[in-house]
């Protein structure tokens, strides 16, 4: 059987990035044909390679890809790529289609992988995009999306750093003060975590323990034992750090 091909859709360079990065880890026998920076150039994209998979992205500029989706299943397997939170996304699986949460996590992205790969092993991909998914899309697509925090602001003396929180490895609280750990840099700020997470984009970032809130980005690998306990380690990080079992289940059901 030959290589599977695919082409990644989203507007913005670094998910698409990112993705293809992890892909070919992941899938290295997955044939990417191109990308894509919007639904017309989907649809050309589509017509010239005929990929087998698309990854697509739910909102973007113009054409939508709820409208590219809605031409293209059926023939093709479709993955929504979207940064909606956990809760809304579980609809996603109720009505079999299958979604990615950015940031993408390589432990996701393989349960994603085995699910293509079944769905490519049966000869007919038939089906359309059900009603109840489409006025899901819709409604999610038309929401104005939540403003998140950007920068932290950290005081040094009589000098104030910004911090973008896409740099930040995590979070880490002690009473009345919560450490800001970057990959060379640590600050430390007057916000106590129940404040910050509430501030905090949940695509790009979970909390695993009472004093502990992590970006998705940069997590390596997560460990859960027998017992119920978890450990998670952050990319080019030596820190172990315990994932509360009350937050494990947001990292089962990804």
């Amino acid at each position: 059987m030959k290589n599977p091909k695919a082409i990644l859709v989203d507007d913005e360079h670094l998910p698409r990035t990112h993705l293809k990065s992890l892909l070919n880890k992941a899938w290295p026998e997955l044939d990417i044909q191109g990308e894509a920076q919007n639904g017309m150039k989907a649809f050309q994209l589509i017509e010239e390679k005929k990929p087998d998979v698309v990854f697509l992205d739910i909102k973007m500029p113009g054409i939508t890809g709820i409208e590219v989706a809605e031409k293209i299943i059926g023939s093709r397997v479709v993955v929504f790529v979207t940064a909606y939170d956990q809760f809304a996304v579980e609809a996603f699986d109720k009505e079999a289609v299958d979604y990615l949460l950015k940031p993408v996590i390589p432990e996701r992205l393989e349960k994603t992988i085995v699910r293509i790969k079944k769905r490519l092993a049966n000869a007919s991909l038939s089906g359309i995009v059900p009603d109840s998914l489409k006025k899901l899309l819709s409604e999610l697509t038309t929401n104005t999306p939540r403003k998140y925090l950007k920068w932290i602001k950290a005081q040094v003396g009589d000098t104030i750093h910004l911090i973008d929180t896409s740099q930040v490895y995590f979070f880490k609280s002690s009473e009345k003060y919560t450490l800001v750990v970057c990959e060379h840099d640590e600050t430390v700020i007057r916000k106590p975590l129940i404040e910050l997470i509430k501030e905090l984009d949940p695509s790009m970032f979970v909390q695993i323990h009472r004093n502990t809130i992590v970006n998705f980005e940069f997590i390596d690998k997560i460990n859960i034992s027998i017992t119920g306990r978890g450990q998670l380690k952050l990319i080019g990080r030596s820190e172990i750090h315990t994932v509360s079992r009350g937050y494990l289940k947001q990292f089962r059901q990804m």
